[in-house]
């Protein structure tokens, strides 16, 4: 059941508030804040998994990782060149090169099968272990090397003409990480450079917390899958696939379970078939003007709540739990039906409770300052969260309005990377004020 109402704006984080100053109308609505708290209080990190690392990035750790080696595990070279002794280049210069008997060659993966001597040296690649009686490596590039080359000369002897000092292009042995060392803690969320580093300790999987499958469902006898023909009085089920995109992105792993229609069997039976969900959200259904099967066959298989919050769009919100297998209880967040205020809603609910699932810290998008470049009109008293495109000019965030902000003109959010939030005390904020910018997107233009 999708009603497509004609709203404005956007809603604000639950960490920027106005509470103050509300109208008559919105005094039997939740805040924001009362509506985040109410659903996050049922969600928390999930259990850990083992996985190959290329599946982990995203995750977070549930487990310490400590070194069961040091990095690198032999003192090697930084540089190619020649490992020798620094006594026995003391002094060395274009005008006064020092002489030395190459005595063997170590690539990067081999061992040295020699030591270097007084009056010797190894010639030596970049990674190299460093052979047992050197102290330093210098570069080709402060030797004769490529001259003999040229001359066709042996590489049996070489001429240093750089005095450097001990240790220099050395890599000593654990300079990186010493064996049995804390790597990466607990709660450390997997990127790349965290695969490399797990990677270099040799391990090939690692646990972390796992993700959220989170069923999606839309609801309503006037949707259509996209790819099949479009009759009269029909329009394309889009709230599917955005909340399954928006899952996706979030972290979780979305189960498409379809389109309900407005029928008891379908309803109980599309629901049925969410069990093992770690949640489940649906779309439509859930405001004062929808039909009411959605709302009795979700109280009667479990415990629902349906609320209006104090923000545009998105107003209408439900939240409980539908009995799951075991008796377990799987948490239910019914969106909207209109397509930018069920991705809205998603933004403020959903989001977080994905994130809060996989183990995060942050589970808020950044908040920027920023100066509105046109108006944002708050008529009912309701915190307003307007579409907005952000621009770094001169040193300032810049929001401009997408364009029209009914809440079924899902291309102005296409077009926006911010929502601009008028606060619901505020009748209105105009080109040249400052606002608050939850930023959804970071593009070339706009860096944090």
């Amino acid at each position: 059941m999708t009603s497509h109402q004609n709203h404005g704006a956007d809603h604000a984080p639950p960490v920027h508030s106005h509470s103050h100053g509300r109208r008559s109308s919105t005094e039997d609505m939740l805040s924001v804040e009362q509506a985040y708290e109410r659903v996050m209080a049922s969600f928390q990190a999930l259990e850990a998994e083992e996985k190959p690392l290329l599946d982990c990035i995203g995750q977070v750790l549930a487990e310490d990782i400590h070194s069961p080696l040091a990095l690198p595990p032999l003192a090697n070279s930084g540089m190619d060149g020649y490992a020798l002794r620094q006594i026995d280049i003391a002094g060395a210069s274009q005008e006064k090169a020092k002489h030395l008997k190459v005595i063997g060659v170590v690539a990067a993966g081999q061992m040295p099968d020699k030591a270097v001597a007084p009056g010797t040296a190894i010639r030596i690649m970049t990674g190299a272990p460093v052979p047992d009686g050197a102290d330093t490596v210098v570069p080709f590039e402060e030797t004769d090397e490529i001259q003999r080359k040229r001359e066709g000369k042996p590489l049996d002897q070489v001429a240093i003409y750089a005095d450097m000092p001990v240790g220099c292009n050395v890599r000593p042995s654990g300079e990186d990480v010493t064996l049995g060392e804390l790597v990466l803690e607990k709660g450390t969320v997997v990127r790349a450079a965290e695969i490399g580093v797990i990677a270099s300790l040799g391990l090939a999987k690692v646990k972390v917390i796992r993700r959220p499958v989170v069923a999606v469902l839309a609801t309503g006898d006037e949707l259509e899958t996209a790819g099949a023909p479009l009759s009269g009085g029909k329009i394309y089920d889009a709230n599917s696939m955005s909340v399954a995109a928006a899952v996706l992105a979030s972290g979780g792993i979305p189960k498409l379970m379809g389109i309900a229609r407005d029928n008891l069997d379908d309803l109980n039976g599309k629901l049925e078939a969410t069990a093992g969900a770690d949640m489940i959200v649906t779309s439509a259904g859930v405001s004062k003007g929808d039909y009411d099967i959605v709302k009795d066959v979700l109280n009667q298989r479990g415990e629902m709540n349906f609320w209006s919050v104090r923000m545009r769009p998105a107003k209408p919100l439900a939240f409980g739990h539908l009995d799951g297998d075991g008796g377990k209880a799987i948490p239910l967040l019914g969106l909207p039906g209109n397509p930018v205020s069920a991705m809205v809603a998603f933004e403020m609910f959903a989001r977080p409770a994905i994130r809060t699932m996989l183990g995060k810290d942050s589970v808020a998008r950044p908040v920027v300052e920023g100066v509105l470049t046109g108006s944002i009109h708050n008529e009912d008293g309701r915190r307003v969260y307007a579409r907005v495109e952000v621009e770094l000019k001169d040193g300032k965030y810049h929001a401009t309005p997408t364009g029209p902000q009914g809440s079924n003109i899902l291309t102005s959010m296409s077009k926006a990377n911010g929502l601009a939030i008028c606060p619901e005390d505020l009748p209105s904020k105009n080109a040249g004020e400052t606002v608050q910018i939850i930023m959804l997107d970071w593009n070339e233009e706009v860096q944090i």
